[in-house]
């Protein structure tokens, strides 16, 4: 990156009035429509997974693999998705787009992680349920279902501290007012955002009792965020310059195996110093 990239800094986008009407990146109607649909399937997953996990009811309710997981996964998806939304629109409203939702701007990669993952549960939950038997009791159940609600709170926390100073996408230019955030979450976890939905997704598996998917999301996970922090940290250092180097010496990343790695980036080649346990 050139010094006069690097010295360029740029204003936030103006709204138009014309990205609000239909077809628009904030389109008020397919806003509406998004919103509206994930309302219906969290309602209508909460009803499933609460009816089922009533009706069967025993003394060993989660020692049987139940469908109840399916329901339950997609009801944790539309919370995720609305959230994604919901958090731009009150803390970084310049950039909450419809794209903010994140339902098909994630790349196929991502569709077809969440589809793999609710046919396996189907298959091995209606005709190989031993395969799920190493997640059949509640303790490990239950341990899925707390990875997925502290990573949700964690993610959506980090949104919220960040405020106007989050991007979905990797920012290659300091733009106008963009800060360096180090308080709240950000005084621990210098990346909370990638932390909560590594945590988040990986508990998703969990709760499935999906043994394959647990072992590719880790997988494709950990190579995907460990490849875009190291990125993403080569931009901050050109922002920021020793103020960021100094953060990075006090805050964690909290994915596990996350040590030194050699990356091309923008050209260049850039090391990570980093410890086994993420730092």
């Amino acid at each position: 990156m050139d010094s006069e990239l690097e010295a360029k800094v740029l204003p936030p986008p103006p709204i138009s009035p014309w990205e609000l009407l239909p077809g628009g990146p904030r389109s008020q109607s397919g806003i509406a429509v998004r919103s509206y649909c994930l309302g219906i399937v969290l309602g209508v997953t909460l009803l499933i997974t609460s009816q089922n996990l009533t009706a069967y009811v025993t003394p060993f309710l989660l020692s049987r693999p139940r469908l109840w997981r399916l329901s339950a996964f997609l009801c944790s998806l539309a919370l995720f998705h609305f959230l994604e939304f919901w958090t731009h629109a009150r803390y970084n409203l310049p950039q909450a787009t419809i794209e903010t939702f994140l339902l098909f701007d994630n790349g196929i990669e991502y569709e077809i992680a969440h589809g793999t993952a609710m046919i396996e549960t189907v298959i091995t939950s209606l005709f190989f349920p031993e395969w799920q038997s190493w997640s059949s009791g509640s303790k490990i159940q239950l341990i899925g279902v707390g990875m997925m609600v502290v990573g949700q709170i964690i993610r959506t926390t980090a949104m919220m501290h960040a405020g106007p100073n989050f991007h979905h996408k990797v920012q290659i230019r300091k733009r106008k007012g963009h800060n360096l955030v180090q308080h709240g979450i950000y005084s621990k976890f210098r990346h909370p955002s990638y932390f909560g939905f590594f945590w988040w997704a990986l508990g998703t598996q969990v709760m499935l009792g999906n043994k394959f998917c647990l072992g590719a999301y880790f997988l494709v996970l950990h190579v995907f965020f460990s490849t875009r922090i190291a990125k993403e940290e080569e931009f901050l250092v050109d922002f920021f310059g020793d103020e960021y180097v100094q953060y990075k010496k006090k805050t964690w990343v909290g994915i596990p195996f996350y040590k030194t790695r050699l990356f091309a980036v923008g050209g260049r080649k850039l090391q990570h110093q980093l410890d086994p346990q993420g730092r």
